[in-house]
């Protein structure tokens, strides 16, 4: 399949790198609120369980709105409409996100003018045009999303512009929805279960990777985003694993800084296999992000070995080796041997992924998401993504 219009686009840009917002850091959320002066034009979408231990003592005069009230899960069309009607767009004038990729995919579109459809918007059959300031707070450190130009939501599929009856997961890509600023405040994850932690641990570390490997559109300067992250990820991932989960505590604002520094790395270089294939599986069983690329990383990888294991994934080995503390031969198998002792990896079917999804989502794996299969390490088809489909099943 010919590259799609969006990657080819990027592919001539030759600018390094391009990162849009301003970048700010505080030891905590109440320092953030006196820095930018937060009132009642301001709104706040966060989850309960951050709002209350970090801000409800502050007497803000803020809309504060809860996720978890719009749906469980990442967002949808159907999250996006409640969302919406519950926060109309005339009673802001500023968007403050503080949460993980959910919540920054979402104030993305509450800083944009609203669309007729949200189906459609998705779609690319309507612009994005940004009107508001988003200021954006990662309260996990995986997404990355709070610099980058994507929304990711889970949408009624279509072949031919007409509906299948499933779902599937699409990115809105746009310049315009990137937020104007970050905040980093790592106090915020003190309250992040481990789970959610782990998962968005290794989905940075996944974004580092993949924009490392990028065989068109990796720049020096992307390049120097992802060495750093991945180092820095992996370095708190060795703790993790001689000392056990309670080691994050005292790395949790390196685990943030590198989880930036991987967005800003993918905004230019771009994710690639392991988020395309992870798009369906995510889309369909409601599997989190972060589980759902963990669940294909090592395999697609060793597939990468297969074809070139010199070249960049040498250089990606040695990394891990000196990260590590093991040889370049050895890099991969001892990644998989501590990512298991961070996060457990479990087969696709625990998932309720299916039989005959081995074939079926290679399909639209291929049909809606060449913008990231063009950044594939290695030469991608059908066939391969039946074989790693079947090999993790």
């Amino acid at each position: 399949m010919a590259m799609d219009a969006f990657s080819a686009s990027l592919m001539q840009d030759k600018r390094e790198i391009v990162i849009a917002p301003t970048i700010y850091k505080f030891a905590n959320f109440a320092d953030f609120a006196a820095e930018f002066k937060l009132g009642d034009r301001d709104v706040v979408l966060t989850n309960e369980f951050i709002y209350k231990p970090f801000m409800e003592e502050l007497g803000l005069t803020s809309k504060f709105v809860f996720q978890e009230k719009f749906g469980a899960g990442e967002p949808s069309e159907a999250m996006i409409e409640t969302m919406y009607e519950a926060i109309p767009y005339d009673s802001y004038d500023r968007v403050i996100a503080v949460g993980g990729g959910a919540i920054m995919d979402l104030c993305k579109l509450l800083g944009c003018k609203r669309p007729s459809s949200v189906h459609e918007l998705y779609f690319k059959r309507e612009p994005v045009v940004h009107e508001k300031e988003v200021i954006a707070i990662p309260t996990t450190c995986g997404t990355g999303s709070e610099v980058t130009n994507i929304s990711v939501a889970i949408v009624k599929d279509e072949k031919d512009g007409q509906l299948t009856g499933g779902e599937t997961k699409l990115g809105l890509v746009s310049d315009d929805i990137i937020p104007n600023k970050v905040c980093l405040v790592p106090d915020l994850l003190k309250t992040l279960p481990y789970k959610p932690f782990a998962a968005s641990a290794i989905d940075a570390l996944i974004h580092a990777t993949e924009s490392f490997l990028s065989p068109h559109r990796k720049t020096v300067t992307s390049e120097m985003y992802s060495v750093k992250a991945a180092e820095m990820i992996l370095e708190g991932f060795r703790r993790i694993a001689l000392e056990g989960p309670e080691a994050r505590m005292d790395y949790l604002g390196e685990f943030v800084t590198a989880s930036l520094f991987a967005g800003i790395a993918f905004l230019k270089a771009g994710c690639a296999t392991v988020h395309a294939m992870s798009f369906p599986l995510g889309g369909t069983y409601h599997v989190p992000h972060g589980e759902s690329n963990y669940a294909l990383f090592s395999k697609i990888l060793e597939m990468y070995d297969e074809y070139q294991p010199d070249g960049e994934l040498g250089k990606f080995k040695e990394i891990v080796a000196r990260c590590l503390g093991c040889s370049k031969d050895d890099a991969l198998r001892t990644l998989n041997v501590t990512l298991e002792k961070v996060l457990p990896l479990k087969p696709l079917h625990e998932y309720g992924f299916k039989e005959e999804d081995i074939k079926s989502f290679p399909v639209s794996v291929e049909a809606n998401q060449q913008r990231l299969i063009t950044n594939s390490y290695r030469p991608w088809s059908v066939e391969l993504s039946e074989r790693v489909y079947r090999e993790c099943f």
